[in-house]
């Protein structure tokens, strides 16, 4: 299924041991991971004291349960914490390491092994052609990024729906 990320899901959970999470409900003011939706990847957080584990994991709607499928950070030295007894929080992150972001000078910063659909990266640098020679709309509910100038061909049109944004630096 697709990755997923959203704002403000934050649950609890009881769960022990380093298996898959049974989740027990939004906290207060938050919306439940059922918004990621069944069979969706997303990116997660755990908190218990000070332990914390950061990870890619796939909520099941079927028993509220998140995978820990992929661990990539951890106070655990990188691997999976081992869950004792009490409450955990648990919630939607955006790792730093798996982010792209305009700085303050609005230059585009990506992780350095960033791989693409559609253009050559080279640890950091992204190529593509400078021309758009065939129709092209971006997903509905997603943003998009080009670097210029662009020319787009006489004819082809690029469709921006409702909610979504396409930005040219």
């Amino acid at each position: 299924m697709a990755l997923v990320v959203k704002d403000r899901v934050k649950e609890t959970s009881t769960t022990t041991g380093t298996g898959t999470l049974t989740l027990d409900g939004a906290a207060d003011g938050f919306q439940s991971f059922a918004a990621v939706g069944d069979g969706n990847t997303t990116y997660y957080a755990i908190v218990s004291g000070n332990d914390y584990e950061v990870g890619l994991g796939t909520y099941t709607a079927s028993g509220t349960t998140l995978s820990r499928t992929t661990i990539l950070e951890s106070s655990n030295s990188g691997s999976a914490l081992n869950l004792g007894a009490g409450t955990k929080d648990v919630f939607v992150t955006y790792p730093a390491e798996k982010s792209i972001y305009a700085d303050s000078n609005d230059d585009v910063n990506v992780p350095a092994d960033l791989t693409s659909v559609g253009g050559i990266i080279s640890g950091a640098i992204f190529e593509h052609t400078h021309t758009i020679a065939s129709n092209y709309t971006i997903t509905s509910g997603n943003n998009a990024i080009s670097a210029g100038p662009l020319t787009v061909n006489s004819g082809v049109s690029v469709t921006v729906p409702s909610g979504s944004s396409w930005k040219v630096v």
